[in-house]
């Protein structure tokens, strides 16, 4: 089963993130400020982070620049959860090394659109050739004869 770390100092924001994630049948574990956030990451070593940018202890942006410097968990999605929603937030926060974005209030369809791209990307990688999600999609459409 597929593991989310989220790292959220609001406990709202925390429930919040964790039903939208169970109902999608996600195995899900929490840390409450950035340090928290290290220490789960290498106990529990989840498939993919869901992290806040303003943090007590270590903010979002530290704690994704510890886990690109550690090798053991460099390769690790990270996905920004936060209010900042300004213009030109999304690209700072994607040039420090996020891998993807989200803007608060959650939207429980771009949520799962980001966990797609993020998670379906990982289990390419570790599948087959012939079981990738391309050719899934190719398998299953029909031939019109057309062109």
């Amino acid at each position: 089963m597929t593991k989310i770390l989220v790292a959220e100092d609001n406990a709202v924001n925390r429930e919040l993130l964790r039903e939208l994630l169970e109902t999608r049948a996600y195995t899900v574990v929490e840390a409450c400020d950035g340090e928290e956030a290290l220490r789960m990451i290498e106990q529990t070593q989840p498939d993919l982070l869901l992290l806040d940018i303003c943090m007590p202890v270590l903010d979002g942006f530290a704690v994704v620049r510890k886990i690109r410097e550690n090798p053991l968990f460099a390769s690790l999605p990270v996905v920004a959860v936060t209010a900042y929603a300004m213009q030109g937030d999304r690209e700072k926060i994607l040039n420090a090394n996020f891998d993807g974005y989200l803007s608060k209030p959650v939207n429980a369809l771009a949520l799962a659109e980001e966990l797609e791209r993020l998670l379906g990307k990982r289990e390419d990688r570790n599948a087959p050739p012939n079981q990738s999600h391309e050719g899934q999609i190719s398998a299953k459409t029909p031939a019109t004869g057309s062109g």
